[in-house]
């Protein structure tokens, strides 16, 4: 069966609704009913991020070496997961996935491996995120946000209180990486203004070339800045390591972040 152009080779339904593949051309797309891609594969390459915001995500690694300990919400298809392991030999990761079917869906048909590193609990992001930043707190060197449904942004990925308890559960140089919808203009300022508030403006964001999503960045208050000469120098050594566009990444950091970059970056 014929689908977004593509193989229909998966559908299920759960409580929250359809749950598809598609495969077109050698990539292996996740659905949620509609057309947009909430994971894909390059059945070619299946340990390398194909998405383009999802390469995007790992702007993080401009400013931060190695994610020891590291917070996901939003497993979805698990490439962003798997990449992490398999790049990242010392990181643990905990993610956070609210449709318990995702996670045979991302071990069946995007290879996420069984890993001692890996725990997978079923949860709300935002609820985990607020209930444990209020107890004696788990911290994380990494917070990544990409909890998206079938219409776009899960209505619970914003809010001062959710940026509260992420900034309490990071470490003194911790960072949030969040995958943003940029196209409705009110709702993204709206989110911009909380996360700025939230983090005393140390954050950046970096729109994804020809997509719609915005990367949001959000820095822990002890984090370290860095010179844009020194971030050219760590994009050069880092695209070589890992084929990911990290010198356009600090261009575009550069040219959309004029009002709080030497928040951040010194000169």
């Amino acid at each position: 069966m014929q689908k977004y152009d593509g193989l229909l080779v998966h559908q299920e339904r759960d409580d929250e609704g359809l749950i598809e593949i598609v495969e077109t051309d050698g990539v292996r797309s996740l659905h949620f009913g509609t057309s947009p891609r909430q994971s894909s594969l390059l059945m070619g390459a299946p340990n390398e991020l194909h998405s383009a915001y999802v390469r995007s995500m790992m702007v993080w690694l401009l400013f931060k070496e190695q994610a020891n300990d590291v917070l996901m919400v939003g497993l979805g298809g698990g490439m962003l997961t798997k990449y992490l392991l398999y790049h990242f030999p010392d990181s643990q990761i905990q993610a956070i996935e609210f449709r318990k079917a995702m996670i045979k869906i991302a071990r069946r048909f995007f290879s996420l491996p069984l890993d001692a590193r890996l725990k997978i609990k079923i949860a709300d992001g935002a609820a985990h995120i607020k209930q444990k930043s209020l107890q004696t707190p788990e911290k994380h060197d990494l917070i990544m946000i990409d909890a998206f449904d079938h219409i776009g942004m899960a209505d619970t990925m914003q809010g001062v209180s959710l940026f509260a308890g992420c900034k309490e559960l990071l470490t003194d140089e911790g960072i949030l990486v969040i995958n943003l919808w940029g196209t409705e203009k009110e709702l993204f300022k709206q989110i911009a203004w909380e996360m700025g508030t939230t983090f005393n403006w140390k954050i950046l964001f970096l729109p994804v070339r020809g997509r719609g999503n915005v990367i949001g960045l959000a820095f822990s208050e002890g984090h370290s800045k860095f010179s844009m000469k020194e971030l050219r120098r760590r994009a050069k050594n880092l695209e070589e390591q890992y084929q990911i566009e990290f010198i356009d990444f600090v261009k575009d950091l550069k040219r959309n972040n004029a009002s709080v970059l030497d928040r951040v970056i010194s000169k």
